[in-house]
């Protein structure tokens, strides 16, 4: 079974994806990690993120890259946004993530094309979206909490500046599947957003 997670930024995509996978005792991966991975080598190498050939040799990063802690600052999540643009960069990592979502039993995945690039076949797709403020709320509390002083406004600003990178790139924009449910978190709870996606992937399952 492979359960496709897509959406934007801050959405929730990667706790329901997370919860789901324990759920189902799958394997999951954040696809947006390795997007992330390619970031951090960009910036550690003295690379430029806006240049496609800096950013496609930055692809070859070591496993290990996905553990490190830097890969979860706005910084770093900002040039991500900027290397996953580029078609060959994600050319480069779409075999890694496709050997993933078809390892025997299968798998759950969360990223901005998994229903409609990596897994088309998904048995189940989940596009998961909340409104930008509450997005940018959710964000910001998580920086703070890792002490970040960025601002709301700033914070706010970003979400949608990704958002409009995200979903006007002419490589895999960040789109909904035709056969992917929506499922908005903006008013609800993790548990219950995590029950109606329990619900979503079960009727997909049974249909």
């Amino acid at each position: 079974m492979i359960i496709a997670v897509d959406g934007p930024a801050a959405s929730g995509k990667g706790t329901i994806a997370k919860a789901l996978a324990r759920h189902y005792k799958l394997p999951h991966l954040d696809t947006g990690l390795l997007y992330r991975a390619v970031a951090l080598t960009v910036r550690r190498l003295d690379l430029d993120a806006e240049k496609e050939a800096d950013a496609v040799a930055a692809c070859g990063f070591d496993d290990l890259t996905l553990a490190d802690p830097a890969l979860r600052t706005d910084e770093i999540g900002q040039l991500a946004s900027v290397v996953s643009a580029h078609p060959l960069v994600r050319a480069a990592l779409l075999q890694r993530q496709k050997r993933f979502a078809h390892q025997e039993g299968g798998a759950v995945l969360d990223g901005r094309d998994i229903g409609t690039v990596i897994a088309p076949d998904a048995t189940a797709k989940l596009f998961v979206k909340a409104t930008p403020q509450v997005r940018a709320q959710r964000r910001h509390a998580e920086l703070k909490m890792h002490g970040s002083t960025v601002s709301f406004d700033k914070v706010l600003a970003d979400i949608r500046a990704r958002d409009a990178r995200d979903s006007g790139r002419s490589a895999a924009p960040l789109v909904q599947a035709p056969d992917a449910v929506t499922l908005d978190t903006s008013f609800l709870s993790i548990e219950a957003s995590v029950q109606r996606a329990v619900e979503i992937v079960e009727a997909a399952r049974a249909g």
